[in-house]
């Protein structure tokens, strides 16, 4: 990705003044040629809803002192987004205004036509003036489309299913039947009730500050006994830790509500190779509906989520 805008500020910061594109200026430190293009050759935009503009900034390296007033154009060649139906651009122009450097093309995405999972962009030109175009990054930008939906804790509340590498392992279950809860002290937080053994709760936080990037964060903490999991006690407490491995990227899913999470399993009471391994969860969120019939139907579940499902 080239981002120019920092080559613009560059300019800005050298500059006490730029010149007219017409007449002379008094104070002139920069005097070269009048480039005009997308601040960027690729734009990612999470589109939430069906009203919400995006801006993306078209930059000029000289300030004028008149309106200038660019055509856009869709490439169609290069584009599988469909105008009208996945997006919609409120004009056609881009106004860079007298004495400024920046205009906007604004773009809304439309949320309820595309679906998670979509891999929908489109391409913008330019139309302008042969000796205001640099080829070195040149009048088009990409665009791509990423649904994405806010985060609303309170969906990740209630029966989950978790699918593990750990459980396809080291037991003779495919799954495990769980209850979350949002934890009262920190934000974004829930706390899976007896995530893989009774008695033992995992917390784990959902990041907000990248809608793009839904990462889930979560401390070293217990996970459940030696001789449970492997029929012997190893370690002078018999208790296996998990942590969270920096070589996997864990995330979750506001629209599909899931979690796929790396965990890393050691013994840090056991001397020499305490390491079990590293292992991968789908937690999936489910009606209570769904919950009822995996518990009829004899699903390994936590004891939280039995107490709740028994009454």
């Amino acid at each position: 990705m080239k981002n120019i805008l920092k080559y613009t500020y560059l300019l800005l910061v050298i500059s006490v003044s730029f010149s007219s594109c017409d007449t002379d200026a008094e104070y002139v430190t920069y005097e070269g040629p009048n480039y005009i293009m997308f601040s960027d050759t690729l734009y990612q935009l999470p589109v939430q809803n069906d009203e919400e503009y995006f801006q993306l900034p078209v930059v000029a390296t000289r300030a004028c002192d008149y309106d200038r007033v660019l055509a856009v154009e869709i490439v169609d060649s290069v584009s599988n987004a469909h105008e009208g139906r996945h997006y919609s651009l409120l004009t056609n122009n881009v106004v860079i205004p007298a004495g400024q450097l920046v205009g906007n093309v604004n773009v809304r995405g439309y949320h309820s036509n595309i679906e998670v999972g979509d891999s929908l962009g489109f391409s913008l030109r330019l139309i302008s003036k042969e000796d205001t175009q640099w080829n070195l990054y040149g009048i088009e930008t990409k665009v791509f489309l990423q649904k994405a939906c806010k985060l609303d804790i309170n969906a990740f509340a209630g029966y989950c299913s978790v699918v593990s590498t750990f459980l396809q392992n080291y037991t003779n279950y495919s799954n495990r039947l769980t209850y979350a809860e949002i934890d009262p002290e920190e934000e974004n937080t829930i706390i899976i009730k007896d995530y893989f053994y009774n008695g033992y709760d995992v917390k784990i936080k959902l990041t907000t500050n990248d809608i793009l990037n839904p990462l889930i964060k979560f401390k070293e903490q217990e996970f459940g006994p030696t001789d449970e999991a492997f029929g012997t006690k190893y370690g002078e407490d018999g208790i296996i830790n998990l942590y969270q491995p920096t070589m996997y990227v864990s995330y979750y899913s506001s629209c599909e509500t899931f979690i796929w999470q790396y965990m890393s399993l050691y013994v840090p009471s056991m001397s020499g190779m305490n390491v079990i391994g590293t292992f991968v969860n789908a937690v999936e969120w489910i009606s209570d509906d769904e919950a009822k019939k995996m518990y009829n139907e004899g699903a390994y579940t936590g004891k939280s989520a039995a107490l709740k499902l028994g009454k």
